[in-house]
């Protein structure tokens, strides 16, 4: 008898949603401080005039996405449109600036072109080691933008990197975002709450 059928299938189902569910119970005490710190920072940044840009590789890309189409739509709730940008939709922008300079500078350029003082940047990499999401967040703190890190593992270089730090230290990347995106949910929850 082969791995694959040593365990049902039903038994790997039922082995994700345990693993995903004793995570998810794990994270929920560690991290509310540090999402309701981020929540706070956006909040400020939209009353501002600001905007939230979001920025990832892969599986974090998608998660960028979905996070400003939740501001930008809606959540739960009708209310405005809120301002944000995922640095990952603009395929002319990402292969030009990854041919013309290296990809490393790909959400980086487009800090330097949109991103203002009074704007939030969050970078999510499930690693907390792309390279690209590093320097983009350097290139937010220079310009004296707020920064979050939502990052798995041991949060990297990228968790030292933003002024928040949201980490879910595990070393699935498929469990972590998971989370990220549980995350991701809470923060638009609470943003919506303040806006009519």
């Amino acid at each position: 008898m082969d791995a694959h059928t040593a365990v049902s299938d039903a038994a790997v189902v039922q082995a994700v949603f345990d693993e995903t569910i004793a995570l998810h119970q794990r994270m929920r005490d560690a991290i509310h401080e540090s999402v309701i710190e981020a929540v706070s920072a956006i909040r400020a940044s939209l009353a501002a005039g600001g905007k939230l840009l979001v920025f990832g590789n892969g599986g974090s890309a998608a998660d960028a996405q979905h996070m400003t189409a939740e501001m930008v739509g809606r959540f739960e709730r009708e209310r405005e449109g809120l301002a944000a940008i995922a640095l990952t939709a603009d395929a002319s922008i990402l292969t030009s600036v990854a041919n013309d300079f290296t990809f490393d500078w790909v959400f980086a350029r487009q800090i330097e072109a949109l991103g203002k003082r009074e704007d939030v940047a969050l970078g999510i990499s499930t690693s907390g080691r792309s390279p690209n999401v590093l320097t983009a967040l350097e290139a937010a703190n220079a310009k004296g933008m707020k920064t979050v890190a939502l990052t798995g593992g041991d949060g990297g270089v990228i968790g030292k990197a933003a002024a928040i730090h949201i980490n879910v230290p595990h070393p699935s990347t498929a469990r972590v975002q998971e989370v990220h995106r549980t995350v991701i949910h809470a923060i638009c929850a609470l943003v919506e709450r303040t806006r009519s």
